[in-house]
């Protein structure tokens, strides 16, 4: 199973060097620096590590829960309390979730990097696995774990216990069959030959096998004939026998060379890149970005800074590199004077902690870039004064030097905003202005310096921040007849979610129209203290640009979220329909009169299988009771949801075999979620995943193993 780009580790020594472990010192604060031993333990996938005072179960972590490791002082703690002496001896672990981070310094710079590089080669191994490879991984593990003498063998009751790890819960009487259909020798323990056979029994897909069984033409295999009749007939597509061939040479394993795909092979294929409901041409890049900025859906974050709730948790630079990691192009800083003539940022008159808007603005330079080319716009909330404010536009020049757009790109005043793809690498100022954009083409310029101060010291706005305002002058929102006659294009409002969602309900083709040549930020409400999230979709609805939410909040509404920006290559741009970029617009989500929008389709879906689905609650008795619902989200006309009945004791290979039938109406601003749930009968289902996606991005009439462990669709639209 270790295997990195083909090539396998067995004796490779980044490996062994992990597997051997070695101390390094944990750093949580100036006074808190503590040796602790970490190894990577025999499954190659847990990292152990002595603790005093941690119980054995949060001894250990999964190399799969790591996000990444960084090496040198690059998080807030290793920055704050280590000396610059110690570059070269410091890494990070990042974790993904809320797991704390893990800042650690090694005895010296060469066993640092051998740290990062051991880490980042096993990490690269266990993502790059396929799914039947993770499946076969995680099966050995729970065997070793059911083997309580380390003998190699299986007694009764130690398969009992595996079968309850592999979520599974099976009649005594079943289980004792199957355990004698497998107990060849007669002995009462299945000797590792016989339990390649249990593993075999276990692993059969029967679905998978109907299926293939139906196509397998030649001599019980698929010839690239069969497989191009399945690709053509199941998977509409428009496919040749090339792609059949191709098909064969890049998943088959042992008839490659008679042009033949076993059932293996055909299972890969369906695990893998092809088969997956995303339609992998718009995981790239493939919308016009030369449009207006203002006619794109942007990915934004509110409170961006905070890494729990509003009242009491910490503020970090962190929270900033988990949402620009995301794909989130706005995000937020809340400004306020800080000691040492240093601005901060935190929530104001609560208890979470403060971050230096000197380290928010480093770390946004270094990460904004990392997942999107295209621009980030900084949403500051100012409460400083105009001294500290002066300091935090010098920090912005300095640290983003000429990627901060200070002047307008056109020589002349423009009248709509320039294109993602023109401000592509650059960071946008939104903050309030001391005057209008139209200064920067007067020919008095002596007049404009007076007019400036006079402002200022009627705005408490600092000249030097208020001239890096360009395309987002942040403006009070008045109705829709006050922003069309007085406002100019790059002026924006922030609107509260109350007071918007009741705009999107009561006027909505106004705020669509309001939103062709303007901007607009949405925010959550105040008395969202737990960092909750609205449901974003009446707002895109709208047309409203910003939608910001608490990115650190896992939600159903956080999945649309993700799910309407996981396309067009994670940009965090999604171009807009056109009927919401015409100023002349009849457009209305909430009646849906006749007009271009109305694409009616009918989206058929078969809930087959799932397989390997996570036991929610890890008691050893627990054993899954799976479901699956979807949903759909989009126009009122278009929201739906269904579900399928819950399998008793199977997160295992739980079958449905149900069919779902949706009516959507207005495809373009549809959402598909895929939610799989534990059933509760006495409280509320607990989530196990889920996946949202456009619906317009389905790739329709695919038979698909969506996502390693979550269920099995079939679906065709009309």
């Amino acid at each position: 199973l270790l295997y990195v780009n083909g090539q396998s580790l067995e004796g490779d020594t980044d490996l062994k060097f992990l597997l051997g472990g070695g101390e390094l010192l944990k750093l949580r604060s100036s006074s808190w620096m503590k040796a602790r031993f970490y190894k990577l333990q025999e499954d190659c996938r847990t990292m152990w590590h002595e603790s005093k005072t941690c119980t054995k179960s949060k001894q250990t972590f999964s190399i799969e829960d790591i996000s990444a490791v960084r090496a040198g002082r690059q998080s807030e703690g290793l920055r704050k309390y280590t000396d610059e002496l110690l570059e070269g001896r410091c890494f990070s672990i990042i974790f993904k979730g809320r797991r704390k981070d893990l800042d650690l310094i090694a005895s010296s710079d060469e066993e640092a990097k051998q740290w990062v590089t051991s880490l980042e080669k096993i990490m690269s191994n266990l993502n790059n696995l396929n799914c039947q490879q993770k499946t076969q991984h995680w099966i050995f593990n729970c065997l070793r774990k059911a083997d309580k003498n380390c003998d190699s063998q299986l007694s009764l009751e130690e398969l009992k216990d595996f079968l309850h790890q592999i979520n599974i819960e099976l009649d005594d009487l079943y289980a004792e069959d199957l355990f004698r259909q497998c107990d060849k020798s007669k002995s009462g323990y299945l000797s590792e030959e016989e339990i390649k056979t249990f593993y075999n029994l276990l692993t059969r897909r029967q679905e998978i096998d109907e299926i293939y069984a139906e196509y397998a033409k030649t001599t019980g295999f698929m010839s690239a004939e069969n497989l191009l009749d399945f690709l053509i007939k199941e998977q509409k597509e428009e496919a040749t026998l090339a792609d059949a061939n191709r098909l064969i040479d890049q998943y088959e394993r042992d008839d490659k060379e008679k042009q033949l795909m076993t059932k293996d092979g055909f299972l890969m294929y369906l695990q893998m890149f092809e088969g997956l409901v995303l339609n992998p041409t718009h995981k790239a890049v493939h919308q016009d970005m030369n449009q207006p900025l203002n006619h794109y859906f942007i990915s934004s974050s509110h409170n961006t800074y905070l890494m729990e709730d509003q009242l009491t948790g910490p503020s970090s630079t962190k929270a900033y590199i988990r949402a620009l990691v995301k794909g989130c192009r706005c995000v937020e800083l809340d400004c306020w004077d800080g000691s040492d003539e240093e601005p901060v940022i935190y929530h104001g008159h609560t208890l979470t902690s403060k971050i230096l808007f000197r380290d928010a603005i480093k770390t946004i330079k270094d990460y904004a870039f990392k997942t999107s080319d295209y621009p980030v716009i900084l949403s500051l909330e100012n409460h400083c004064s105009v001294e500290q404010q002066k300091v935090m536009a010098k920090h912005m020049s300095s640290i983003l030097g000429s990627a901060l757009i200070t002047t307008p790109l056109e020589d002349q005043m423009p009248t709509e905003f320039p294109s993602p793809e023109a401000l592509k690498g650059r960071f946008l100022v939104k903050c309030k202005r001391l005057n209008k954009l139209e200064v920067y083409f007067t020919r008095e310029a002596a007049g404009v310096l007076v007019f400036d101060l006079q402002k200022c010291k009627k705005l408490k706005i600092a000249k030097e921040l208020s001239d890096m305002v360009i395309y987002c002058k942040s403006v009070p929102f008045n109705g829709f007849q006050d922003a069309k006659d007085n406002l100019a294009f790059y002026e924006m409002a922030s609107v509260k979610e109350g007071k918007a969602i009741q705009l999107a309900e009561e006027s909505a083709n106004c705020y669509i129209r309001h939103n062709v040549d303007k901007l607009s930020r949405i925010y959550p409400a105040g008395l969202r203290t737990d960092s909750s999230n609205f449901n974003p979709v009446p707002l895109w609805n709208a047309g409203c640009q910003i939608v910001a939410l608490n990115v650190q909040t896992p939600c159903p509404n956080m999945d649309l979220n993700q799910g309407r920006f996981l396309v067009n290559g994670k940009t965090g741009y999604i171009l807009k329909p056109a009927y919401m970029r015409d100023q002349m617009s009849e457009f209305d989500p909430i009646t849906l009169t006749r007009g271009p929008w109305l694409q009616h389709k009918t989206l058929h879906i078969m809930i087959i299988s799932a397989q390997q689905l996570p036991k929610v609650n890890q008691k050893k008795t627990s054993v899954v009771d799976a479901l699956v619902k979807v949903e759909i989200h989009g126009v009122p006309a278009d929201t739906a949801e269904k579900e399928t009945v819950h399998i008793v004791d199977n997160g295992f290979n739980p079958m449905w075999n149900e069919n779902f039938q949706f009516d959507v109406h207005v495809p373009a601003l549809a959402l598909v979620r895929f939610v799989v749930e534990d059933y509760n009968y006495a409280f509320d289902n607990e989530l196990i995943g889920q996946f949202t996606l456009p619906f317009t991005s389905l790739q329709l009439g695919k038979l698909v193993a969506s996502l390693c462990h979550l269920p099995v669709y079939r679906w065709v639209s009309s």
